[in-house]
This record gives structure tokens, C-alpha cells and sequence, in this order.
């Protein structure tokens, strides 16, 4: 059961309506998801629908890569809406379905591009140790750069943000869509 209501857009103050409109003439052309909870603090929802629209079309990383690191993000937080929604932007990417399926059920993908075994190894060493190895560090500067590995970690803190803001407030899949990972 969700723990908010979606609020109208003839029920916002200025401030949230202005951040609403805002949204929705960007890159996204829509007002969904976390932006229905993050509209309760229209600052908050102003940055980070700033944030979230560059780390998604901004990036100097391929699609693959930032949906390879959304999707294990979300699996690491079991964000079952965040898995609902990108998992099929990460398949669209390139992503290989049968890696997706490894992530999503908890056993560990097989690539034959090096850069998604990277990707895939770097997030998870973070969330293991909440640090990156000297080695792996290396690994990831020469593979994606500097700026890369900034825009990656970007990706993983953005949607640890989004993917624990719709847990906590328990926003639900669709109507008949079944849950990615177990309660």
C-alpha cells in the first residue's frame, strides 16, 4: 500500500507547480514516478529532475553502461519500480537480457563486453565495500575516464536517491505487473 497521494496539479502551490510545468516541458515531456513524492519539496524536486534528466541524456557514457549501473543500483536496493522501469530501457540499450535476468534474481552476469564487466564489477564493489579499489579505480579510469567514473558514481548515488524515496514511500508497480524481487 503507498504511503502518498499523488497531489493534482490544481492542488500545488506556485512553487511546486512551477517545478511541475518545469518536468514536464524537459527532456522527460512527463510528470511520474519519484517526481509525485519529490513534489512535496519543490527545491529537492527541482534538482534532482535537473540531476536525473543530465545523468540520463547527458553523460558522456553509453546508454548500456548507465542503465547496466541504474539496474544493479536498483537490484542492490531491491527498488522493485526502479527495476519496473529501466529494465527494459537497460534490454533496449543492449544490454543482455539473460545478464538483466542474472542481476535481477541475485547471481552474477556473464559479459562478453568488457566495459559492462567493469561497470558491473565497479557498482558492486561499491556497494560491497562502499569504496573502490586502487585497482578497480585504475580499471575504470582507463576504460570510461575521468569524467566517466564521475558520471557513473553520479548514476549510482541519483538512483539510490530515487530507487529509497520509492521503497520508503512504498509506491506500487502497476496493476498486474509482478514484483521484480521478493518482499
Amino acid at each position: 500500500m503507498s504511503r502518498y497521494r499523488e497531489i493534482a496539479p490544481n492542488e500545488m502551490s506556485p512553487a511546486k507547480k512551477r517545478v511541475h510545468d518545469q518536468i514536464i516541458a524537459g527532456k522527460r515531456g512527463r510528470f511520474g514516478g519519484p517526481f509525485h513524492i519529490l513534489i512535496r519539496s519543490p527545491e529537492i524536486c527541482e534538482y534532482a529532475s535537473k540531476l536525473g534528466e543530465h545523468l540520463r541524456w547527458g553523460t558522456s557514457l553509453p546508454d548500456r553502461l548507465s542503465e547496466l549501473a541504474i539496474i544493479t543500483t536498483a537490484r542492490f536496493w531491491r527498488a522493485q519500480y526502479e527495476w519496473y522501469a529501466h529494465a527494459p530501457l537497460a534490454e533496449k540499450a543492449g544490454v543482455p537480457a539473460v545478464a538483466i535476468e542474472m542481476i535481477r534474481t541475485g547471481g552474477t552476469p556473464v559479459f562478453t563486453d568488457k566495459d559492462e564487466a567493469l561497470v558491473y564489477r565497479a557498482c558492486n564493489e561499491i556497494f560491497r565495500t562502499q569504496r573502490l579499489s586502487d585497482e578497480s579505480f585504475g580499471q575504470a579510469v582507463s576504460a570510461l575516464g575521468e569524467q566517466g567514473v564521475v558520471e557513473l558514481i553520479a548514476i549510482i548515488g541519483y538512483h539510490t536517491l530515487i530507487g529509497n524515496m520509492l521503497n520508503v514511500f512504498q509506491v506500487a508497480l502497476p496493476e498486474g505487473e509482478t514484483p521484480p524481487f521478493p518482499e
